[in-house]
């Protein structure tokens, strides 16, 4: 396992550096476990089936993102037997500030998006979708790192 990054940052609360982490494998704990820090688990795959397998396998479903220049795995991503997650980005990390759009997550995570007169609509998976096509990757709210 390698990682850059994962200090902790010295100030009341429990708070970390951003962090890059390679050489896991898809079912360690670890990665199967939704943190809500800045963490990024970086793994390889042989497939766009083998990812989607992976990201679909752990019992979270808030939020995804896939890098890709190619539009067939950005249609199969966002597609039915793509991503089952609630909100799915394209070129773009998650972060917790995408567009207005229904927020919430599916399986065992977000809350759901189920009130009001949408009530109906805990019935069926829809996923609010992001796609970056510029060359650089923007970061969420401005942030800057220095």
């Amino acid at each position: 396992m390698r990682f850059c990054g994962g200090k902790a940052i010295e100030r009341e609360g429990n708070f970390v550096e951003p962090t890059i982490i390679t050489g896991l494998p898809h079912d360690s704990p670890l990665v199967q476990r939704e943190t809500f820090a800045p963490i990024v688990y970086a793994l390889k795959f042989t497939s766009l089936d083998e990812a989607i397998g992976w990201n679909n396998e752990v019992k979270q479903g808030l939020s995804s993102s896939l890098f890709t220049t190619n539009l067939n795995n950005i249609f199969k991503w966002m597609g039915p037997k793509g991503s089952d997650c609630g909100i799915v980005n394209v070129n773009i990390p998650t972060n917790g500030a995408e567009i207005g759009g229904a927020f919430g997550g599916e399986k065992h995570t977000g809350g759901g998006r189920e009130s009001g007169s949408d009530s109906w609509k805990q019935y069926m998976r829809r996923s609010t979708c992001t796609i970056n096509y510029g060359k650089q990757l923007p970061l969420a709210q401005g942030i800057k790192f220095e």
